[in-house]
């Protein structure tokens, strides 16, 4: 009868257990995964559109600004400049 006992207290604890491990995983699927995910997503956005204002800021200067896209360098430059640099028709 003892062995019994002792045989179910270990099943349940084990159950108990696996119930927990499973719950954490769960919470941290749901839960935790998904912030990570959407605060690292939320950090590239801002970087991107850092980049972009810092490239725009640069060519309204009338300052050619090199891109590399690959193996190709692209320059830009405000449209604006380009009109104030030509002469007028």
């Amino acid at each position: 009868m003892r062995e019994n006992k002792n045989k179910t207290g270990l099943v349940i604890g084990i159950l108990l257990l696996v119930i927990i491990v499973l719950l954490i995983i769960v919470v941290y699927s749901f839960v935790v995964r998904p912030a990570i995910t959407s605060y690292v997503v939320n950090a590239q956005n801002y970087g991107y559109e850092q980049a972009v204002i810092q490239v725009a800021q640069q060519a309204a200067t009338c300052q050619q600004v090199p891109l590399r896209v690959g193996n190709e360098t692209i320059n830009i430059i405000a449209v604006e400049c380009l009109r104030q640099q030509a002469p007028p028709q």
